[in-house]
């Protein structure tokens, strides 16, 4: 059952809440066949445009200004994106912020995070130690505990980013947004309500949402693999957004490594847009064909993410300069 408070009209309300706090990041109208596409209307939304270069800050404005702080402050885990966006949001609200991170997070997430004020505590492996220590910090010490995607203030911010889309293309058909934990589809999906079609895109190394609409249930599952990793390698979508997802998403687009980096090689050939791999997902759906638009139908990409080093995209990364 959706919960009763991640609906339109809460989410209306944050927007109002938060607004003072965030960009109002741009939409684009792009050429379809520029992508090699046959999409009659692209339009791509530049949330990676957001302060601290995703959508997330959205979340961690939201939490920390609907829920009461303790002086001690807040805790997070994260891969990356959701420390930086806390961290932001605490100093922004002259708060405390203590990050929990897993050691393979990329060098330019743990960057920002620092350059934030936030104390950065690099736990383990995987999210789900990061997770687990910062659990034991925020209970020891009193810390509100702002989670990545599974809190219901974390998905109404996040479902701003639907409120924001309407507003700027209300004719759009469908909506394709890339999945980790499932924050982002789970508060657009809360947003719109069946209004527009909702396509979740997925690697293929870490389908949580995907294996949890088979199972009828949030399953456990690898995770934590693959190139966006980092981002949407979730080992389970959020119990939260799971009734909002079997409500409102048509389907899930599965997407391998090598058609996010294509992916990311077009929007910087085409519009010189830096996406991080996480970022670049739900556009790697159109492009390998993994989700095939109708004829005539209006197709919006979320662009959720751009933590990523300027070098990888000319070196390493082998993208093209």
């Amino acid at each position: 059952m959706v919960d009763p408070n991640l609906n339109p009209e809460q989410i209306a309300l944050t927007e109002q809440l938060i607004r003072p706090y965030i960009r109002r990041t741009p939409v684009v109208e792009v050429n379809g066949a520029d992508f090699g596409l046959d999409c009659d209307r692209l339009v791509l939304k530049l949330e990676l445009l957001q302060h601290t270069g995703s959508f997330k800050l959205r979340g961690a404005f939201a939490n920390l200004l609907k829920r009461e702080v303790p002086p001690v402050g807040v805790a997070a885990a994260s891969g990356g994106n959701h420390g930086a966006a806390v961290a932001f949001a605490a100093r922004r609200l002259g708060k405390p912020a203590t990050i929990f991170v897993p050691s393979p997070t990329p060098a330019a997430k743990l960057e920002r995070i620092r350059s934030y004020g936030a104390d950065l505590v690099i736990s383990g492996e995987y999210y789900a130690d990061a997770l687990e220590a910062s659990e034991r910090w925020a209970a020891d010490s009193g810390a509100l505990q702002v989670h990545a995607y599974d809190h219901v203030e974390t998905l109404l911010g996040q479902g701003t980013t639907g409120c924001e889309i309407e507003q700027q293309d209300p004719r759009l058909d469908t909506l394709l947004i890339a999945v980790g934990g499932g924050g982002l589809i789970g508060g657009i999906s809360a947003w719109y309500s069946g209004r527009t079609k909702l396509i979740g895109v997925e690697p293929k190394a870490a389908s949580a949402l995907h294996l949890a609409l088979q199972a009828g249930h949030p399953v456990d599952t690898a995770g934590e693999s693959g190139i966006a990793a980092d981002s949407l390698g979730a080992k389970r979508i959020g119990d939260l957004m799971f009734p909002l997802a079997q409500a409102y998403v048509s389907r899930v687009a599965l997407v391998e490594d090598a058609d996010i980096i294509e992916a990311q090689r077009r929007l910087w050939r085409v519009l010189r847009i830096a996406a991080e791999p996480g970022g670049a997902a739900a556009l790697a759906a159109l492009l390998s064909r993994a989700y095939r638009p109708e004829p005539g139908e209006c197709v919006g990409v979320v662009i959720c993410g751009g933590n990523i080093k300027i070098p990888d995209l000319d070196g390493s990364a082998g993208l093209p300069p």
